[in-house]
């Protein structure tokens, strides 16, 4: 293996560039370049037994106890037989191996699912159907409508005008709003015409394989020529064909070598803060043993040279072997009895413990979907405690905290505010799913997803209100939106962004409906009549402008400008006379931004002929200049656009999922840090801060870090920390200097501020904040926030982010996504969680944990998350105590034995105490125990601190545990061989010999420790029960059995103990021993917790007390009711499309084939099903066409509908 690897890495240094020629295979396989098959399985038939047995046996104890084995087999060292060891390495070894076998054989099956997927390849001038895995550089493949691209293309030829495409890129960045790719017009002529696509022998050079998944650069030499290669032209693997009938690529990159595959990154291997505390303790418990093995080894040697000598005479050395050779022997003798203090049954306890706790993820009903039919799903068994410990979530935006889908919500109109719903005193009522929904089936070309609540809307529409028809009007023809209709009245609307298709769905339901559009016209129909509009200019949105425009004359031959855009650009262009106007949708616009919805101002005037004429020229010859032709456009754009009057607003929500703002809200409480990395824009990203509760208007501050330079990030990062905190340290004093994270990195300290602030940074601020001279300024100020959102980052730098706190913060992380551009972050973190749902399933397939839904992830950390930190750190606390208690027990005796390595158990309750005697009960514990239940857990997120805080197990708590042991194996000892020393039977008999002692250690040792974990458990199950007093009486049923009659002469050898337990357990002095040692050993123990419960209880104890008088489950909460808010903060504006769509309109290269013919008015189809799906309270696009809500019942028609006369027959 490392020899291929070895030469991967040597082929791909020496790529700087990739040449290929299409249909030539003979010339690219030259290059070896990897063919389209993906691998990322770890073994196969013949090599899973060596390596993963090598993989085990790197696991310290692993390979400690594979040495302990050896040492038993030589018999002058062990004193017990090879079987106490070898049957539990081989139940551990089997167990892992099973374990992984069954993950590489999901991990085959999933490669092979992809593998064999078939796909259309053109090979000696013919299409014949290939598997994925056999496609290879330079082939020509024809994809059809749905279908995934199969390898990263080169797009030569559509179906579509001009050689367009449209693809969706869920899988690469969880986006489903269609994106085009244009090819060259050289390839574009090529069609589907098999015999010109077997011909093509264009030569491409470009860059080499990496994973930038927004540039490419390259060039294709064809017939001479040398054409350029953007990123417009590149069908990536993981994006779907979608309105697409056909068309044909190139594959330039295969396999491991596409964009998709670069960006998954390299699988690493996980482990808890408790595996790396637990390899520490390991570590020090093997010094420890050697330390007392040492010790008794001298204790050996000393007691050979004053009193083995009088012993020779009935017991000789043998091979006259000296006193130092013995306490060489009884050394390792030691190491193998004393052993048990890192017993191996422990890491199979753990095993058991995290599949037991990632079943009960995978079972949870309450983190179910059932819409999408999608239960959570525990994809790794070895995190489930570090889940109880998080304090960092990093999340996307776009698919986990929303829905990418945009809901016409409210809207303002010539100062009037329509979307709320009041009752018939002028109480305004909360909107639920029982809120009665305006009736639009008086219009047949209706979206009949659509809802909306305020039936005096479509009252004024109806009513024919100049004002909100002009309103109506502008949003049916102000956009870049693209209809379809291929059956009459099925109009599927093709948005560059949700938002616009949202408006222009609104605009459609209340009856002006686009239709249809050509370079130089757009068809709609108003109020049941056809209406053709020339379009005679568009003036395109951008990233300055902040708004788009429109220049139309009507049927009438009315020339209009309409333009809509942020409220704050249009303002500043509206016409004095709309002062008055413009102050109350003001207090509209803050109203709705206050609700977190994203808020457009509209706008329009009236043009004149001659200015126009005038005008246009002036357009015209700007818009063909060779020079400063951007600057030119700008200055004739802002020309005309001013003196606007104001129509009203939109306002826009980006639907959350379901239960975000509260989940946040909780998790707050916490005290977890929630920060958003997405690659949205800064308007955008804010308003989804608002709006989800991670910004808020109570916050002291919110800073805004844009700056464009080095110099300028680092002095607003400082005036951020100065206003956080004026008395700031300096820069050399706010690390730990005590503490470091391995290879001598500082850990950052958490400073405490006064108040709540939160910190927004954009793309290119952030990539000098991670340079490594400003990265600890960075971490500084945005740590001393209560919420951080990154806007604009690449995948890269979302990793990067993570890595950053990763490095210099002592704190558990998780990272959460829905897309491919999420995945280097998802690996990067301590714990990797997927969104599955329509966003694709990249981000899952590398997670650790995956369900469909944000709110889950609530659950997911307060009540399982915890559940299973506390159940871990109680069995480790119970399992070191109970086996230090065992062993040191040992230790006393040696001095008793004249340090000749006897075990003070018999040789049978050795081997079953941790397999039989205290295996289940310690598992019950760790499997159902829980100190409060759901409900607490969510009432009280408090709980969710101690565990951030490593409180429940740390070296602290490990020695306390061992202090512990050692104060019950000296009580255990001691108490049985004072009672034992000079003791007769009441008939007389002597009891005071080595087999009773032991059978009287043993039985208190049992019962001693099964009373501490009676103390430890906080919830009794009839299970718990059951396997406490069933190991018991286990115990007593296997020790008479074994100390039988039968059993010694069946096998003398190994049942010694012939009839020492009916001889011993009948004596009282005997069970008032074993009462004494169990009250001795829980004494301490009770009075501790008892003083420590009435000085300074822990939160967990406080809430136990609280339940405890609540004497049942509390009554659920009140349904919270939505907060309204005042606000003073503008939203973004609501569209968040591209540059340049404007030219695609007008140029006609947008434009898809005909519509189909049609009647001018309305002529009544039915209710038809269309591409939009709203959901939640009214309008809502799904840019992808996917159904997202049932049907919506017809309703009652409203009193207004009833008297109301409306003079248009058509109704």
């Amino acid at each position: 293996m490392s020899f291929f690897g070895v030469e991967c890495v040597r082929k791909k240094e020496r790529e700087l560039e990739r040449k290929l020629r299409a249909n030539d295979r003979e010339y690219n396989l030259h290059f070896k370049y990897a063919t389209n098959a993906i691998k990322t399985s770890k073994y196969n038939f013949f090599t899973f037994l060596p390596l993963n047995l090598f993989e085990q046996f790197q696991r310290i104890a692993n390979a400690y106890f594979l040495f302990l084995l050896v040492l038993q087999v030589i018999p002058q060292i062990s004193s017990l037989s090879w079987f106490t060891t070898v049957v539990p390495l081989v139940l551990v070894l089997s167990v892992t191996a099973a374990k992984d076998a069954t993950d590489d054989i999901n991990r085959h099956r999933s490669d092979n699912q992809v593998n064999n997927r078939k796909v259309q390849v053109l090979i000696d001038g013919k299409l014949r159907s290939e598997k994925w895995m056999d496609v290879q550089v330079g082939d020509i493949i024809k994809l059809e409508n749905n279908q995934f691209v199969t390898a990263d293309l080169l797009l030569l030829s559509s179906s579509e005008p001009l050689n367009l495409v449209y693809i969706e890129t869920a899988e690469l960045d969880g986006e489903t709003n269609l994106k085009v790719r244009q090819a060259l017009t050289v390839t574009g002529d090529l069609g589907d015409s098999i015999r010109k696509l077997a011909d093509f022998n264009g030569e491409v050079r470009c860059e080499p394989p990496n994973n930038r998944l927004d540039r490419f650069t390259g060039t294709l030499t064809y017939a001479g020529q040398k054409y350029s290669l953007d990123n417009e032209k590149i069908l990536l693997r993981g994006c779907t064909l979608r309105n697409t009938e056909w068309c044909f690529g190139l594959v330039l990159f295969g396999g491991p070598e596409t964009k998709l595959m670069q960006n998954c990154g390299k699988s690493t291997f996980k482990r808890t803060s408790i595996d790396r505390l637990m390899n520490v303790l390991v570590l020090c418990i093997f010094g420890f043993l050697a330390f007392m093995c040492t010790i008794l080894a001298i204790g050996n040697c000393i007691w050979e040279l004053n009193e083995g000598s009088e012993f020779t005479v009935f017991l000789p050395r043998q091979d006259d072997n000296d006193a130092a050779f013995s306490a060489f022997l009884t050394f390792w003798s030691y190491v193998i009895i004393l052993n048990t203090v890192v017993p191996i049954s422990l890491y199979v306890s753990v095993e058991i413990i995290r599949l037991g706790n990632s079943f009960y993820i995978d079972w949870d009903r309450k983190m179910y979907y059932a819409r999408n039919n999608t239960p959570a799903e525990a994809r790794t068994t070895t995190l489930n405690e570090e889940l109880g410990q998080i304090k960092y979530i990093f999340s996307d935006k776009t698919g986990t905290l929303t829905q990418n889908i945009m809901i016409f919500n409210k809207c303002s109109i010539n100062g009037k505010c329509y979307g709320d719903v009041y009752d018939y005193t002028g109480q305004r009522l909360e909107i639920s799913e029982h809120t009665e929904t305006v009736d639009f089936s008086f219009n047949p070309l209706a979206d009949p997803r659509f809802i909306f609540h305020d039936h005096a809307l479509v009252e004024a529409v109806k009513l024919e209100d100049p004002e909100v028809h002009a309103f109506f009007r502008l949003l049916a023809l102000c956009h870049t939106v693209m209809a379809e209709e291929k059956k009459e009245g099925e109009i599927f609307y093709q948005a560059q962004s949700p938002d616009e298709g949202a408006l222009v769905t609104a605009a459609r339901n209340f009856g002006f409906v686009f239709r249809s559009r050509t370079p130089d016209s757009v068809s709609i129909v108003e109020m049941g009549q056809q209406h053709s509009y020339e379009l005679l200019a568009i003036l395109d949105f951008n990233n300055v402008r902040k708004r788009m425009s429109v220049i139309v004359r009507s049927p009438e031959g009315k020339l209009s400008l309409y333009c809509k855009g942020a409220d704050t650009i249009i303002y500043e262009r509206l016409h004095q006379s709309c002062r008055k106007l413009m102050d109350v949708t003001t207090e509209h616009l803050n109203e709705f931004a206050g609700e977190g919805l994203r808020t457009l101002a509209l706008a329009y005037k009236d043009l004149d002929e001659e200015y126009f004429n005038q005008w246009n020229q002036r357009h015209h010859e700007a818009s063909t200049a060779l020079d400063d032709r951007e600057d030119k456009l700008d200055q004739l754009y802002e020309e005309i656009e001013k003196d606007l009057l104001l129509l009203g607003a939109t306002a826009i929500e980006d639907k959350l999922q379901d239960g975000v703002p509260q989940t946040i809200e909780e998790l707050s409480k916490a005290d977890i840090k929630i920060w958003v990395l997405t690659g949205d824009k800064q308007e955008t990203a804010e308003n989804i801060g608002y709006s989800c509760n991670l910004l808020r208007e109570e916050m002291n501050e919110v800073f805004v870090i844009s700056g464009n330079s080095p110099e300028d990030v680092r002095q607003e990062l400082r005036n951020a920390r100065t206003s956080m905190k004026p008395d700031a340290m300096e820069d050399s004093v706010f690390l730990y200097p005590e503490r470091t994270l391995g290879k001598g990195v500082k850990v950052i300290m958490d400073e405490v501020v006064n108040g709540e602030y939160g910190l927004v940074i954009n793309g290119h601020s952030l990539a000098y904040a991670l340079e490594r001279s400003m990265e600890l300024e960075f971490l500084r100020t945005a740590c001393m926030c209560k919420a951080v959102i990154c806007c604009r980052v690449t995948p890269l730098q979302k990793a990067q982010v993570v890595e950053l706190v990763k490095k210099y913060k002592q704190a558990v992380t998780l990272a959460i996504g829905d897309g491919a551009n999420d995945v280097s972050m998802i690996k990067a973190a301590h714990i990797g969680v997927g969104i599955s749902g329509q966003e694709g399933m990249q981000a899952v397939l590398s997670s650790d944990y995956s369900f469909a839904q944000f709110r889950f992830l609530q659950r997911l950390l307060l009540v399982h998350g915890r559940w299973s930190y506390l159940r871990m750190c109680k069995f480790l606390r119970y399992f070191f105590y109970k086996n230090f208690t065992f062993t040191f027990v040992h230790f006393w005796y040696a001095f008793f034995c004249g340090f000749s390595a006897q075990t003070v158990y018999d040789e049978w309750f050795i081997t079953l105490y941790n397999l039989v005697y205290t295996a289940l009960p310690v598992l019950g514990m760790s499997l159902f125990d829980q100190d409060v239940n759901d409900v607490w857990s969510f009432q009280h997120p408090q709980l969710y601190v101690p565990g951030q805080l490593n409180l429940y197990f740390s070296k602290k708590a490990f020695f306390k545990c061992a202090l512990h042991s050692c104060y019950s194996s000296l009580v255990l000892f001691f108490i049985p061989y004072a009672a034992m020393h000079d003791t007769v039977r009441d008939d007389g008999k002597d009891v005071a010999d080595y087999q009773s002692f032991a059978l009287l250690t043993q039985t208190c040792l049992l019962f001693a420790v099964s009373i501490q974990l009676g103390l430890e458990m906080s919830y009794w199950t009839a299970v718990n029960t059951f396997f406490v007093l069933g190991s018991l009486a286990m115990y007593f049923a296997v020790t008479f059995t074994m100390y039988s009659n039968g059993m010694f002469l069946m096998l003398p050898s190994a049942f010694p103990f012939i009839g020492t337990a009916r001889n011993s357990l009948n004596q009282p002095n005997v069970w008032l021993t074993i009462l004494l040692t169990s009250i001795l050993c829980v004494l301490p123990v009770v009075t501790y917790r008892f003083l420590w419960l009435q000085l300074c209880p822990t939160i967990n104890e406080k809430v136990m007390f609280k339940v405890r008088q609540a004497k049942a489950t509390p009554v659920p909460p009140p349904r919270r009711t939505r907060i309204r808010r005042t606000s003073s903060r503008r939203s973004g504006y609501a569209f968040s499309h591209a540059q340049g769509y404007g030219d695609l309109m007008t140029s006609g290269r947008f434009l898809r084939r005909p519509a189909v013919s049609r009647p001018s008015g309305f002529t009544h189809v039915g209710r038809t099903t269309t591409g939009f799906s709203p959901m939640g309270r009214s309008a809502g696009y799904s840019p992808t066409g996917r159904p997202q809500n049932a049907k919506v019942p017809d309703v009652e028609v409203t009193s207004l509908q009833m008297y109301k006369t409306i003079r248009d027959p058509v109704f």
